[in-house]
């Protein structure tokens, strides 16, 4: 897990470009900051039922993190551990969570936009996601996010490609909330997106 959230932060680092959000402004409708439900009887097994986070969308392609298939929990202390930092006084433990199928070995933090870092991406003004490891010794002192849901590996589209599942009815939209996102309940998190899903674009 060390190299896990460092490699993470360079699949970020191309999103906390600058010309990120006018890419997404001028050549596509972006989603980012939505929830993408599955439909029922979507083709892929690997999502079904399953409902993503949309960290980043423009006209190069999409990237997300699927936050209803929890994979155990862990102390905070033993992550901690596992990437080199001081697990000392750390108390506590969190869900990990199978953010999807691409480099299940990296390892990002989807949390409230009340914490920031110089490798925080924020989304908008609700929700971001952060890889440095750092976050995680912010948490176990008291200092990190109101809510989180950690994750390793994620879900991510060429350009087109989400255009193109939407366009064939795999995914319907929805809002994204606290509720949804970081709630105990996980096994409910599907039928109560797909409850309040929107128009597919």
């Amino acid at each position: 897990m060390v190299q896990g959230f460092g490699r993470a932060a360079l699949v970020l680092v191309a999103l906390l470009s600058p010309a990120a959000p006018l890419l997404a402004q001028t050549q596509v409708d972006s989603i980012a900051g939505q929830l993408l439900v599955a439909a029922p009887g979507i083709d892929d097994p690997r999502f079904a039922d399953t409902v993503i986070y949309v960290v980043h969308h423009d006209r190069d392609g999409a990237f997300g993190i699927v936050i209803n298939r929890p994979a155990g929990t862990k102390s905070i202390a033993e992550l901690l551990e596992s990437i080199g930092q001081d697990p000392n006084g750390a108390t506590g433990s969190v869900p990990i969570f199978i953010g999807g199928p691409v480099q299940s070995e990296l390892g990002f933090v989807l949390h409230t936009a009340d914490y920031h870092d110089s490798m925080t991406l924020r989304v908008d003004d609700k929700f971001a996601v952060t890889s440095d490891p750092n976050i995680l010794c912010d948490i176990a002192a008291g200092k990190g996010p109101k809510r989180s849901l950690v994750a390793f590996g994620y879900t991510g589209w060429g350009p087109g490609q989400l255009e193109d599942e939407l366009g064939h009815n795999a995914w319907y939209l929805a809002p994204a909330d606290g509720e949804l996102l970081f709630d105990q309940d996980r096994d409910s998190v599907w039928d109560r997106a797909f409850q309040r899903r929107t128009l597919r674009l």
